[in-house]
């Protein structure tokens, strides 16, 4: 099921705060930096239209979000939506989800990364593309904090058993914890724009929660 059309951005709106690109991040990395206070860090790799980090930074604006996307049109969407919204617990960085965590974060750096229906490589010659992958896996493992959390959600079921694999052989995660479907109070209640349409259309969205171990 493809993306729909986005929406015309206002060429008025300053995306200056909300919008980075990958040289724009700090090195060394520093959270104050880069919104302006500290404060726990959550990662979503894959924004999307943004309808998570909106959501998201408006309901725990203790929370720093720092949202990747390597499509530049989706990257200022999500943007956009954050600076209407004046949230600046919030950022968008347009680029490689690998290189940010391979060449940027450091390790125990986030409470939480979040991986909601990314690109399945449907042909068997590009399995090799998508994002959970075994490195990938790794720098999160190595990335989050003890206790912290990796959210994976898909609706393509060889796509979550295979992911699910993967982190067994190369991780110490523990996990996979269940994650049950929550009922929608309201027309944008789910977590992504994507589980919104899987869910109105009927079709199953698999869920997991893995934890890095408090050693």
């Amino acid at each position: 099921m493809g993306r729909r059309a986005l929406r015309k951005i206002d060429a008025g709106i300053d995306l200056s705060r909300h919008l980075k690109t990958f040289d724009d991040l700090p090195r060394p990395w520093n959270v104050d930096q880069l919104f302006g206070r500290a404060g726990p860090l959550e990662l979503e790799v894959g924004t999307g239209k943004g309808l998570f980090l909106r959501g998201a930074a408006s309901s725990r604006p203790e929370t720093n979000y720092l949202g990747i996307e390597l499509a530049r049109k989706y990257a200022r969407f999500s943007a956009a939506g954050l600076a209407n919204r004046a949230l600046t617990n919030a950022v968008v960085v347009c680029g490689d989800a690998l290189r940010v965590f391979a060449e940027v974060l450091p390790s125990e750096a986030a409470a939480a990364v979040h991986v909601y229906f990314p690109d399945p490589w449907w042909k068997k010659r590009h399995k090799k593309r998508r994002v959970m992958q075994e490195s990938f896996l790794r720098d999160i493992e190595r990335v989050l904090e003890p206790g912290g959390a990796l959210h994976f959600w898909t609706d393509v079921e060889e796509y979550f058993h295979t992911t699910l694999e993967l982190i067994a052989r190369q991780t110490r995660l523990e996990g996979p914890f269940a994650v049950p479907e929550t009922t929608a109070t309201d027309d944008l209640d789910y977590r992504t724009h994507f589980e919104r349409r899987m869910r109105l259309h009927g079709e199953p969205v698999y869920r997991s929660l893995f934890r890095k171990r408090i050693l």
